[in-house]
């Protein structure tokens, strides 16, 4: 008489299997289970929220090379920009943004870059109608020095880089939104820039990690400057597209607005003994 546990799972018709049989019945419910679990991910993923790596040192100190960051999909609507693996670059899907929100200043943004098709993830600083202009090193929006607050002088490693480096981290605010930045050198390139006033339906974006980011600050994304302002799009590149800045960035191209950085993979590298920021579930 068989005592219940024993031989719970067995099953006869087992033992009648060939091993191909086995092996066909086993893809076939791997099969049953991915055709059900694929289209559960793909309307999350497209849907709510999604899972990006950041893959270069544009955004430090607010983000580093590895982490992983959630973005919401839903913050500013939907639109072929929106759906997983970047499909919608291939898909005959109509421009425009359903259920449509415009970002907010300091949100820190996931979207295609407009002249490749790369995924990029960068800060806004400019809105539609917003004069931006950089000055010594300072953003000035709409004629007035966006608030800023030195905070600490940090030597640290870079990604892939065997010498270490010397930033400023600077805080900035806008109304109650704050975020850090990073400057190194005086006299950079982007440190000094012509008049951009912002095309409606666009919005200018900077990287924190600010000698490190090539953002709406260069010229190279935008059309020519007249009388040294930078106010329309739509014109030829004067350089390839993959060597072109970001320029003015069209609403329908976001992907979503980064919110957490879930995980991390970044191995804290600061010199001079100073303490490293958490990188596990953070909000940005």
């Amino acid at each position: 008489m068989a005592r219940d546990g024993d031989k719970a799972d067995s099953n006869p018709e087992d033992e009648d299997l060939t091993f191909a049989d086995k092996v066909k019945r086993e893809l076939h419910e791997w099969g049953v289970t991915l055709a059900v679990f694929v289209p559960i991910f793909m309307l999350f993923s497209g849907l709510l929220y999604e899972q990006r790596v950041i893959p270069s040192e544009s955004m430090v100190p607010t983000l580093q090379v590895s982490d992983r960051v959630a973005v919401a999909k839903f913050a500013y609507g939907y639109d072929r920009y929106s759906l997983p693996f970047s499909l919608g670059r291939y898909l005959p899907i109509p421009a425009g943004r359903i259920f449509a929100s415009d970002p907010k200043r300091g949100d820190v943004v996931v979207f295609e870059h407009p002249h490749t098709a790369r995924v990029m993830i960068k800060r806004v600083i400019g809105l539609p109608g917003d004069h931006i202009q950089m000055i010594g090193e300072t953003v000035y929006i709409n004629d007035a020095p966006i608030e800023s607050e030195f905070m600490r002088t940090v030597r640290y490693l870079p990604h892939g880089r065997s010498r270490a480096v010397t930033a400023y981290e600077w805080r900035e605010s806008d109304g109650d939104k704050h975020w850090l930045t990073n400057r190194q050198e005086k006299g950079d390139a982007g440190d000094n820039t012509v008049l951009f006033v912002v095309p409606a339906g666009h919005i200018f974006l900077m990287g924190d990690n600010r000698d490190n980011s090539l953002d709406s600050r260069f010229l190279s994304g935008h059309c020519p400057p007249v009388d040294g302002v930078v106010d329309r799009v739509g014109c030829p590149l004067s350089v390839k597209s993959m060597d072109a800045s970001v320029g003015f960035v069209p609403m329908d191209h976001l992907v979503g607005r980064a919110e957490t950085v879930i995980l991390s993979l970044y191995r804290c590298k600061l010199e001079d003994d100073e303490p490293c920021k958490k990188r596990v579930w953070r909000g940005l």
